[in-house]
C-alpha cells in the first residue's frame, strides 16, 4: 500500500480518536483506492488531496428544544456535516434514530461523497440528522421536534447549497414537516431545497421504491456480468424498512425467491417465498414488527435473534441483500454466509458489512455489491426529483423508472471498468471506490487548494 495512504489513514485516526464507524469508512475508501493514488502519489501529497478530501467542509452541531404531548421540554441534539461540495451542492439524507452522534454522521457523509459522484449527477456529499426518535412518538410530537430541527436547518441549507433528504426514521411525513416550516419561515417555495417530498408539493414518482429498486437493478447487471442472473435464486433480505420491501418486490419481479425478512428483534422465514403484500401491512400500515407475519401465515418460522449474529445470516441463501443499519454483518457471519454456499452480497444499507467480512467475502470469491453504487438509487432519484423542481415538471412512473434502471447500468459499467483497469478481478468495492474518487479528486484539483 502506498506510504501517503497510510500516512493519512494514521493521522485520521490520530484526529478522531473514538469515531469508529468514522475511521472504518475512510479506511475502507483509502486502503482500496491505493492502486490509483500510488500513481499520483506526488502530485496528490503535494496538494494534501487526501488530508482534504477526509476532513468535513463544514459540521453544524446544534440543540433542538421541542415540546411531548404531557408538556415536557426535551433537547435533543442535531448534526448537519457538510463533506465535500466540489461537484455540486451538499446532498444526503437525514436520520432521527438515538445512535445518532457526529462520528456516524461523518461516516455517512464521508460515504455519501463518492455515491453521489457514481451517479454522474453533480451533487456533492452529506449528512444529518438527530438522536431524536420518532418511535413511540405522536404526530403532534414529531411535528414539533421536525418545526425546532429545521428552525436551525434552515439557516444552512439551500436549493444550492445543501439539499437534505430522508433516512432512517425520517419519512414522508418527518419530511412534509420539515419542509411546511422551512417554508413558513424563508416565506419562499423553494421545492428543491428538500427531497423525498410528498407528490402534492413536488416530490417524484419511484421515490419511496428507488433505493431497492436500483439495488436489484445493480445486482441483475454484476450477475450478468459473471453469466448469472437473479431468476430460481432464493434471496434473504436484512431489514423490513423501505429499502427492504421494494428491494424484495423488484427481486420477486426478476424471478427470484425471497425466503427471509427480518427486524431488530429477528427474522420471518417462509420457503414458500414472502408474501410482500403481509410485510407491507405489517410495516407500512401497522408499523408493527416482523414476527406477526406468522399471524398470516402459520407456517412460516420465525428466528430470535443472539447477541452476536442477527438470525437472518444463519439463513442457507443465494443471495444476501443487508437492508437494515451499518456493521450488521461480522466476519463471523460472513463465514457462516460462505459455508451456507453465498453466491452474491448486495448492501442496500450504509457499511452494513464490516471490513473484515468484506475482505474475507472477496477472498472467497464471493460478488460483492458494495453501498455506495448499489444502493446509491435513492439520492439518484433524489437527483431526478431535483431537476422536476428545476423544471416545474412531473415525470411518470414509468419514465423515471427507466431512468433509475439506466443509472444504476451505468454505475455498474463505471464501477466494473474501474476494476479492470487495475487488475482487481471483480473486487466491485475498490472498483466504486476508485471510479468515485477520481471525480472528485479532479474536481478538488482543478478547483485549487480550498
Amino acid at each position: 500500500m502506498s506510504n501517503y495512504v497510510l500516512e493519512v489513514i494514521n493521522q485520521v485516526k490520530e484526529k478522531n480518536s473514538g469515531e469508529t464507524q468514522f475511521i472504518q469508512a475512510v479506511d475502507e475508501v483509502l486502503s482500496s483506492i491505493a492502486p490509483y493514488v500510488k500513481e499520483h502519489e506526488e502530485e496528490f501529497k503535494s496538494l494534501a488531496l487526501l488530508e482534504r478530501i477526509v476532513e468535513p467542509e463544514r459540521i453544524i452541531s446544534f440543540r433542538i428544544p421541542w415540546m411531548d404531548d404531557s408538556g415536557k421540554v426535551i433537547v435533543n441534539r442535531g448534526f448537519r456535516v457538510q463533506f465535500n461540495g466540489s461537484i455540486g451542492p451538499y446532498k444526503g439524507g437525514l436520520r432521527f434514530h438515538p445512535t445518532v452522534n457526529q462520528s456516524i454522521m461523518k461516516f455517512l457523509g464521508f460515504e455519501q461523497i463518492f455515491k453521489n459522484a457514481l451517479t454522474g449527477f453533480p451533487i456533492g456529499g452529506g449528512k444529518g440528522g438527530s438522536d431524536f426518535d420518532p418511535k413511540g412518538k405522536s404526530d403532534n410530537e414529531i411535528m414539533r421536534f421536525c418545526q425546532s430541527f429545521m428552525t436551525e436547518l434552515q439557516k444552512h441549507i439551500g436549493q444550492d447549497i445543501d439539499v437534505p433528504a430522508g433516512d432512517i426514521g425520517v419519512g414522508a411525513r418527518e419530511i412534509g414537516y420539515l419542509f411546511g416550516q422551512y417554508r413558513r419561515i424563508k416565506n419562499d417555495y423553494e421545492a428543491g431545497v428538500l427531497t423525498g417530498k410528498g407528490l402534492e408539493y413536488g416530490g417524484s414518482l419511484a421515490r419511496k421504491e428507488a433505493t431497492g429498486y436500483g439495488l436489484i437493478y445493480f445486482m441483475e447487471e454484476m450477475l450478468k456480468a459473471n453469466t448469472l442472473s437473479l431468476k430460481n435464486k432464493t434471496v434473504t433480505i436484512s431489514g423490513s424498512g423501505n429499502v427492504a420491501i421494494y428491494a424484495c418486490e423488484k427481486a420477486q419481479n426478476y424471478g427470484a425467491k425471497v425466503i427471509a425478512m427480518s427486524d431488530s428483534n429477528g427474522c420471518i422465514l417462509d420457503f414458500k417465498g414472502i408474501r410482500l403484500d403481509i410485510v407491507k401491512q405489517i410495516k407500512e400500515v401497522k408499523r408493527g414488527r416482523i414476527k406477526e407475519y406468522l399471524n398470516y401465515v402459520p407456517d412460516a418460522k420465525y428466528l430470535e435473534n443472539n447477541s452476536k449474529i442477527p438470525s437472518i445470516y444463519t439463513i442457507k441463501t443465494d443471495i444476501v441483500l443487508p437492508c437494515a443499519t451499518e456493521n450488521d454483518i461480522n466476519l463471523e457471519a460472513a463465514k457462516i454466509l460462505v459455508e451456507n454456499g453465498l453466491i452474491a452480497l448486495g448492501e442496500g444499507a450504509n457499511m452494513p458489512t464490516t471490513k473484515d467480512a468484506t475482505e474475507y467475502l472477496l477472498s472467497k470469491g464471493i460478488l460483492f455489491a458494495p453501498g455506495k453504487a448499489a444502493n446509491a438509487g435513492g439520492v439518484a432519484v433524489s437527483a431526478l426529483e431535483m431537476s422536476q423542481n428545476s423544471m416545474r415538471y412531473s415525470w411518470t412512473f414509468e419514465e423515471v423508472d427507466r431512468k433509475l434502471e439506466k443509472i444504476m447500468q451505468n454505475i455498474f459499467s463505471s464501477v466494473k471498468n474501474s476494476a479492470e483497469e487495475y487488475n482487481l478481478g471483480t473486487n466491485y468495492v475498490a472498483g466504486a471506490n476508485i471510479a468515485g474518487f477520481k471525480k472528485v479528486a479532479n474536481a478538488m484539483i482543478a478547483q485549487g487548494i480550498i
